[in-house]
């Protein structure tokens, strides 16, 4: 069966699908998009992409084509002509088609695209969905919190890490800081225990599988800091985990070909991904805020090195 794409109001089969020659994001990488996991044919974190996929929208100044209510509806049905049931669902927005000049051209109305496609179940196995990664500098731009199209960067980043035979490849900025992953957010839980991540800011994209992370760990009485990793506290990291909407929880075992500790994932990652499996598995329409950490940012863990049971998680 030919997959079926909605293009600028049009559902068509995608061989046949196209844009203008002239429609910006072709031509400037003028446009931005989202991406959601489809889990037993239900969206994933829907709030948390639509309202990213907002302020994307607002940052860059072009105009919503659709609102949310008539988004989903189209959203849905891509799905449901494709017969997707676990993948993923893809838009894109650009802000049209005009005679080619940097500056916005006026009167235009935006381009949608929407697609989707089939993907791996959602892995059940931590061993098995454990990876490697390598280090590379960050050569991105000012804004990478604006999840827009350019990504040219992140591209080169990404074949390193597949010619290294790596799973991703992780940032390290100008001043010798982690930043996040080539399509992901980077996580680690330090040498004294604790689990971090990088705070948001300019040059970082606010992870949407991060925000429901970060409710998840409040509900389960987690604590964690929001703190940026030097390239050697990174390297010394007990753990170290990515996530994503199709990272999901994601263990880094082996960094720049050396082990990650033991060079097994950690109990805390462990913990982790059943949280996060937990709430893939959970409503159609899960919602999640972005909370601030408790006071400690520590982890409790028994003599073995496990993590001992929090309040609220049998």
């Amino acid at each position: 069966m030919s997959r079926i794409a909605y293009v600028n109001g049009r559902y068509c089969a995608q061989s046949e699908a196209s844009v203008n020659i002239e429609d910006r994001g072709y031509q400037f990488g003028d446009g931005i998009y989202e991406v959601i996991h489809i889990h037993e044919g239900r969206f994933v974190d829907t709030d948390l992409h639509l309202a990213r996929l907002a302020r994307s929208l607002r940052e860059i100044a072009i105009p919503a084509p659709m609102d949310d209510a008539a988004l989903l509806v189209v959203l849905r049905e891509v799905v449901r002509r494709n017969r997707v049931h676990e993948g993923i669902v893809y838009m894109q927005i650009t802000r049209g088609v005009a005679r080619r000049d940097h500056a916005f051209p006026r009167h235009v109305r935006p381009a949608l695209v929407i697609t989707a496609r089939h993907g791996a179940a959602f892995p059940r196995d931590l061993a098995s969905w454990a990876g490697s990664a390598i280090t590379v500098p960050d050569i991105r731009w000012g804004r990478c919190d604006v999840k827009t199209v350019n990504l040219l960067a992140n591209c080169l980043a990404k074949q390193k890490a597949r010619e290294a035979g790596c799973y991703e490849a992780i940032l390290i900025d100008r001043d010798g800081m982690v930043t996040e992953g080539s399509s992901t957010t980077v996580w680690a839980v330090d040498a004294a225990g604790v689990l971090r991540t990088r705070h948001l800011d300019d040059h970082i994209l606010p992870g949407c599988t991060r925000a429901a992370l970060t409710t998840l760990l409040h509900e389960a009485g987690i604590g964690f800091e929001e703190r940026g990793l030097t390239e050697a506290e990174f390297r010394a990291a007990r753990e170290i985990f990515l996530t994503s909407a199709t990272s999901f929880v994601k263990p880094i075992v082996r960094l720049d070909g050396s082990p990650v500790a033991d060079g097994a994932p950690g109990p805390v990652t462990a913990r982790l991904f059943e949280l996060f499996a937990r709430h893939a598995d959970g409503p159609a329409h899960n919602t999640a805020n972005r909370l601030a950490p408790d006071a400690t940012g520590r982890l409790a863990t028994d003599a073995a090195g496990r993590l001992a049971p929090a309040a609220g998680i049998g």
